[in-house]
């Protein structure tokens, strides 16, 4: 890997990672931020709704701008991972993005294989994390049912993440199976952000107000990665 100090290193992905959504979506985020730690890179995006998705976000089509943005951020996912493996010369384990439309604001989530070098071991106060996995089962068991295993990670003083395992149940297995995993995805994304908004106690956690909460599933892998924004 190169001797690039991470921080420019950082600065360099997230104006390549602006680059990229420009290409694919015909233009680009106001701003792009980069985070690291552990085997974690998490890239927080500001003001990015294209004009036609302005349009479908006016007249209330949520769903129709997630699934088309899912198909393009596939494809920017996997350009992003090759970018990201040469860089780091780190396997990508996996990859997640999530978006806020109505305040115009995603996140993009890297899994590595190992820590990159020169990113700092979580110091976090460890009753944060552990009280942040606790909040995060509890509403998991509202909604669906107790992951077999939570973990939460201190990515920078205002980024947490939260990797969540064995979250399926039986009848979201079978209808991914049949084919509706693109409408079980809005399903559980609605109804679970509806929860951890409304019902999930975060700022108490972190004593701090949040700005914004992502979701994101492998449905395949089944799991799930939580991005939490804390306001400055």
């Amino acid at each position: 890997m190169s001797t690039e100090p991470l921080q420019e290193k950082l600065m360099k992905l997230s104006s390549l990672t602006s680059k990229m959504l420009r290409k694919n979506f015909g233009r680009g985020p106001d701003s792009c931020f980069g985070f690291v730690n552990g085997p974690f890179l998490v890239l927080y995006i500001r003001g990015f709704l294209s004009p036609m998705e302005s349009v479908l976000l006016e007249s209330g089509n949520l769903d129709n701008i997630d699934m088309s943005r899912t198909i393009v951020m596939n494809k920017v996912l996997n350009h992003l991972k090759g970018m990201l493996e040469i860089e780091f010369e780190i396997d990508v384990k996996s990859a997640y993005h999530d978006w806020n439309y109505n305040q115009n604001t995603g996140m993009i989530a890297i899994e590595f294989d190992r820590n990159i070098a020169g990113a700092f071991v979580n110091n976090e106060d460890t009753s944060i994390l552990k009280n942040l996995i606790n909040e995060v089962d509890r509403i998991s068991i509202i909604v669906q049912k107790k992951p077999e295993m939570t973990d939460a990670f201190s990515i920078s003083p205002k980024v947490y993440l939260v990797k969540r395992e064995g979250i399926l149940i039986e009848i979201e297995k079978s209808l991914i199976a049949k084919g509706y995993e693109e409408t079980l995805m809005v399903t559980k994304d609605e109804l679970e952000k509806s929860y951890l908004h409304h019902n999930g106690h975060f700022e108490e956690i972190f004593s701090r107000p949040v700005a914004d909460i992502f979701v994101d599933w492998n449905f395949h892998a089944d799991n799930s990665i939580m991005c939490f924004i804390l306001k400055n």
